[in-house]
């Protein structure tokens, strides 16, 4: 008996999460690019690779700090 409540119940919370998600998927709209006042940049896939590379280029030429090796 009590596994049958129990299967039960995790039906439900099943059901529930599943409602929920459909519930978030479908009231969701993609934001438009270039939308009058928004703040995202609009930049090229192109020039986002490069501020990419860049940005790891220059994390790379960054001194590691030395450990103290004072005992």
């Amino acid at each position: 008996m009590r596994g049958i409540f129990g299967l039960i119940g995790l039906l439900v919370v099943v059901a529930i999460v599943g409602l929920l998600a459909k519930k978030q998927l479908s009231a969701g709209v993609a934001p438009v690019a270039n939308a009058p006042g928004s703040s995202a940049p609009a930049a090229t896939p192109k020039a986002q690779v490069q501020q990419f590379e860049q940005a790891v280029q220059g994390a790379l030429q960054q001194a590691r700090p030395m450990p103290d090796n004072e005992k």
